[in-house]
């Protein structure tokens, strides 16, 4: 037995969604016990996404922007660039996580990458994601389980055009405020706050405290 290796870090840049979310299915279907898990970082061009349970209500005026329906759980949500989107490629039964220990644990990573840059957050139970203390939200949560490993993640928000969110109810949430990294002091460069975040990440999640025979394979290219 050894340690459990770390996850391997990947940086994709802006990204087509269609080609990430076909990627992320066939990474997860393809791998073994002993896969490495893997989390990518990366950013979309604009892109309105609906959840499983999402209803099309919430889509109010899409406009140009495309809509797509996947097969994470949560309702609609916006992705465009300047926003930092990771996709956590895990093994939950290696780790030794369900579901909600995930959940909170990818939340306490963006609270205490925000409170690096002097920014207060805090999560809701009942609502996943990260929150200012006012009610605004600055990250949000969509997964997707299959065979106990996981794929889609989070959308968390640095220096972007926040005007496509008012084109619908976000996270299914009438009325939902949304705020991001550099409207509330902190950097405006994406790269910047995930180079913070990949360490919180991965410590919050677990690895190198969890035993494992080790292996590991290589996701192949975007």
């Amino acid at each position: 037995m050894c340690i459990l290796d770390p996850p391997r870090l990947r940086d994709f840049g802006c990204v087509d969604y269609h080609s990430t979310w076909r990627a992320m299915q066939e990474f997860t279907a393809s791998r073994s016990p002993d896969s490495r898990d893997e989390i990518w970082f990366l950013e979309h061009p604009p892109v309105f996404t609906l959840g499983l349970t999402g209803k099309m209500e919430h889509v109010l005026a899409p406009g140009d922007i495309p809509v797509v329906c996947i097969d994470r759980g949560g309702q609609v949500t916006y992705h465009g660039p300047g926003q930092l989107v990771v996709y956590p490629l895990l093994n939950l039964k290696r780790l030794g996580l369900g579901v909600r220990a995930l959940v909170e644990a990818i939340e306490r990573s963006v609270i205490e990458t925000l409170a690096e840059f002097g920014i207060p957050a805090l999560a809701r139970r009942e609502a996943p994601g990260v929150y200012t203390p006012d009610g605004r939200k600055l990250a949000s949560l969509g997964l997707r389980v299959r065979h106990g490993c996981t794929y889609h993640g989070l959308a968390f928000n640095v220096a972007m055009d926040l005007e496509p969110f008012a084109r619908i109810n976000p996270c299914g949430y009438r009325g939902l405020q949304m705020t991001q990294v550099r409207d509330l002091g902190g950097p405006a460069e994406v790269a910047r706050v995930a180079e913070v975040l990949k360490p919180r990440l991965v410590k919050c999640l677990g690895y190198n405290t969890r035993p494992w025979s080790s292996g590991s394979r290589a996701a192949g290219q975007l």
